[in-house]
């Protein structure tokens, strides 16, 4: 039920507080730009640095301010499973359209942990659940086994794949079927996934070129696979860019070079270094994104 160009949107803060006022510019920027859903306080929202107050209310007033005009997915996502279930309860009375529930970290369950952990929270809830494979984040990845039970949970309804392995891609898309929804979580990727099977994006880069993105992945989906291709060459920089640093570091920077946000980050994260600011700025400049 979720396809094409999502956002992984960014949470602006200024003096230390949610600025609730660029982040509603931001929301308006994405709905303009035909952006199918949101998703809110995934990893590009600095959920970790966000209290679990803030975290609750940021999702609510997504949904407050989006109203019908686009989804939002909430990320709802823990290394404690009261807590993935807490939240995930907190998002479905909100009025979030579902949620994106990344594989526990640190604690590196098993598979067997693995699926009672996310069986447990699909069985307190009702709205639609979509797994969240980083390994480069979490340090463990969920086997395409493993994500085949799950799949056959009816409100488990796909998974956003950052793994970097198209093998592990087309083998859960082998094993799941089309049923399943299979979206990219790495914006370089996107095209190569859509091209076996998946369905569209969780995007980083949607943030800064969110038109782009969504022709892309309308186009792939439309199976015009050389006006995509011809997307994707295009902002590939961009994408690339954007990594240049960790994760929402140089997207954050991007936005506030775009006048949309503050130039401010939660501890531990930092501003990005002169020499990285300077690639990102010169990015965006050759793309048109800033004079």
């Amino acid at each position: 039920m979720f396809e094409g160009s999502t956002v992984a949107i960014v949470t602006p803060v200024k003096d230390n507080k949610v600025d609730k006022a660029a982040y509603k510019k931001l929301i308006e920027f994405q709905i303009k730009n035909k952006t199918s859903a949101v998703v809110v306080c995934g990893c590009t929202g600095e959920p970790a640095t966000l209290s679990m107050d803030e975290h609750k209310d940021l999702i609510k007033y997504t949904v407050d301010i989006t109203g019908a005009r686009c989804s939002v997915i909430a990320g709802t996502g823990s290394n404690n499973t009261r807590e993935a279930i807490e939240l995930t309860q907190e998002a479905e009375k909100a009025g979030a359209d579902g949620a994106l529930l990344i594989t526990p970290y640190y604690n590196k369950p098993m598979p067997a942990g693995l699926y009672l952990h996310y069986k447990k929270v699909a069985e307190n809830v009702s709205i639609p659940l979509i797994l969240y494979n980083v390994p480069s984040r979490t340090g463990i990845s969920i086997l395409p086994e493993t994500v085949c039970e799950l799949s056959h949970i009816k409100n488990i309804i796909g998974i956003k794949e950052a793994s970097g392995s198209m093998d592990q891609v087309s083998r859960i898309i082998s094993l799941c079927g089309s049923g399943f929804t299979v979206l990219s979580g790495d914006d370089s990727l996107t095209l190569p996934i859509m091209a076996v099977g998946g369905r569209g994006v969780i995007s980083v880069a949607a943030n800064v070129v969110p038109l782009q993105v969504a022709d892309m992945t309308a186009a792939a989906l439309a199976g015009d696979w050389e006006k995509a291709r011809r997307i994707h060459l295009e902002l590939l920089p961009i994408f690339k860019v954007l990594f240049i640093e960790t994760n929402p570091i140089p997207v954050k920077a991007a936005l506030a070079m775009m006048n949309l946000i503050e130039p401010e980050w939660r501890l531990p994260l930092t501003p990005p270094s002169p020499s990285s600011r300077e690639k990102i700025k010169e990015v965006l400049i050759k793309h048109g994104v800033i004079q």
